[in-house]
């Protein structure tokens, strides 16, 4: 992966971020990773819940947006991947979510952040 992309996802993680603690949530885990894949952001908000966040950070819509990165085979991953995180943090009956935060990066370095909760 090229320098620029991880830059790109890096700054998008951290709108993400800033966006849910602007909310009211806690950060409890970031980049947490298995062998499956990678869970950007887990978040317990003021709502009790779990929120396991996948963030798509573009800087065009020329691949389409970011939210179209979410197929059916993706989001299914990532629910194995929110079990799996419950499962090793002893939180199997605890309430959760999966979330997608959609960043555009405009070229003056002006960005958009869109939000869907409760994807599955």
């Amino acid at each position: 992966m090229s320098r620029t992309k991880i830059q790109t996802g890096a700054f998008g993680e951290q709108i993400a971020r800033d966006f849910l603690e602007l909310r009211g949530d806690e950060i409890v885990d970031r980049n947490w990773r298995i062998r499956e894949g990678e869970i950007d952001i887990v978040s317990l908000g003021r709502d009790g819940r779990f929120h396991f966040v996948e963030v798509k950070t573009r800087s065009s819509l020329a691949f389409g947006h970011p939210f179209e990165a979410i197929n059916r085979d993706k989001a299914h991953r990532m629910q194995r991947l929110a079990l799996a995180w419950l499962a090793t943090h002893s939180c199997l009956g605890c309430d959760w979510h999966i979330d997608v935060a959609a960043i555009l990066i405009a070229k003056d370095g002006s960005h958009t952040l869109e939000y869907r909760g409760n994807l599955l």
